[in-house]
This record gives C-alpha cells, structure tokens and sequence, in this order.
C-alpha cells in the first residue's frame, strides 16, 4: 500500500479526546452512562491520513457520505480493517447500493425503496437506521411521521434489511433550545410511531449536547475531530 500523506496527528487526537469529553460529559448531564452514545467520526472530504491518526487514538467507528469515498478509503485503509466499522451517513442510491450494503450501518434511508435496494444488495443482514423529515426541507429525504407508520409493517418484511432505529438532521443554524426542541420532536416519534426500536442518529459538531440531551445514541461529529474538510477537486 503506498504511504498516506502526513497529517497533523497530534492536533486530530486532542481533538478527538476533547469531543469525546464533551459527549461524556453531556451524557452524564442528562442523567445517561457515557457508554450509552456512541460517536461516529465523520470522515466527508478528509484524506484517508486523518482516519488513520484518528484510529491510531482510538476511535473505532468512521461515517462517510459518499458510496465512492467508502469504497476508495476502505481500500486504502484495508491494513486497518480489523480495527475500523464503516458506516454510510449519506443519501442511498440504487446505483451504489452494492457498495453502501457493506457499511456496518446505514444512517440515511430515506424511502422504502432505498431499503429495497439495500436488501437486493446485501450480502448479509444490513442494520439500517430510517431518516425522517420534520421540518419540510426542500430537499427531502426521509419519512414523515404519517409515512414511517404506514412504510414500518412493510419494512420489517425485507429480507437481509433490519430496521434498527431513526436518524434525523433538524435545519441548520438553529439556537440551542431550538435545536434540542427538534431532537425532542424524533425522540417522541420514535415513541409514538416505534418504541422497540433502539438507536437515534441525531446531533452533529454544533448540536450534539442537545441531541444527547434528547436520547441521540449515535451522534456524527466531523469538523470539531478533523477541522475543515478538503475541497473536491474541479
């Protein structure tokens, strides 16, 4: 494998302990056991470098937005693969759901047929976490609450598709109390709608002390761990 770039490793594995500090200690103020939420480091943009030096401090668990960035990252880090768990946080589409079915969990399905897909493609039971959409975004994707409760019956019938909880993403920009508002508003979904199901992706850089607050399980943190994301070139 050819040697990956240099990277500010120190730098990338204060911050991480910083962040991980921080979820403890917004775990503890809300009554839960730091164990109980889990972080995904998200890797949008950043060299295969940075999740090496991440991973060298410990942090086990990687999300990606893109099905080709998951693909090319997982074979430059293939040395790793025993200590890494990919996970897929971004938009599925039909086209890439070969590669998305290989992520340890998908963060974003946003339709049924998102899930149909996923389970054409899967080699083994795929967990999957079901977007919602609460705050009519222009660009939806994900369930409403009236049609999660009329897509879960059929979804719980797929096959290698396992329907493990919600994932949300509340408009950006929001004041503390309304961002926590927002993350209120999935958890009592999650209890109105499905009650039994036990993970809630909500909370990012910004946001993730009210998420938490509001019973996030996975929270996604990229920029407070890695800083500003590389731009695409062209």
């Amino acid at each position: 494998m050819n040697e990956l770039p240099s990277v500010d490793a120190e730098a990338i594995a204060e911050r991480l302990a910083q962040v991980r500090a921080a979820i403890a200690q917004a775990s503890t103020n809300a009554g839960r056991a730091p164990e109980s939420v889990r972080l995904v480091a998200v890797t949008k943009g950043q060299p295969a470098a940075a999740i090496a030096a991440a991973a060298r401090a410990g942090q086990r668990v990687f999300g990606e937005n893109y099905a080709r960035e998951l693909r090319d990252k997982r074979a430059e880090l293939c040395a790793m693969s025993d200590e890494l768990e990919w996970h897929f946080i971004g938009r599925v589409q039909a086209s890439n759901a070969r590669e998305i079915a290989r992520a340890a969990l998908v963060h974003g399905v946003g339709s049924l047929e998102q899930a149909r897909a996923l389970g054409a493609k899967a080699a083994r039971t795929l967990p999957i976490l079901l977007q919602v959409s609460l705050w009519g975004e222009a660009s939806k994707n994900g369930f409403s609450e009236r049609e999660l409760a009329e897509a879960l019956p059929a979804l719980a019938k797929l096959d290698r598709v396992n329907v493990r909880g919600l994932m949300a993403m509340p408009p950006p920009e929001l004041e503390p109390a309304e961002a926590r508002a927002a993350f209120r508003a999935v958890r009592l979904l999650r209890e109105r709608v499905a009650p039994a199901l036990p993970e809630l992706s909500m909370g990012m850089s910004g946001d993730f002390r009210e998420a938490i607050a509001e019973g996030a399980t996975l929270v996604r943190i990229g920029s407070a761990i890695f800083g500003e994301r590389m731009k695409k070139a062209g």
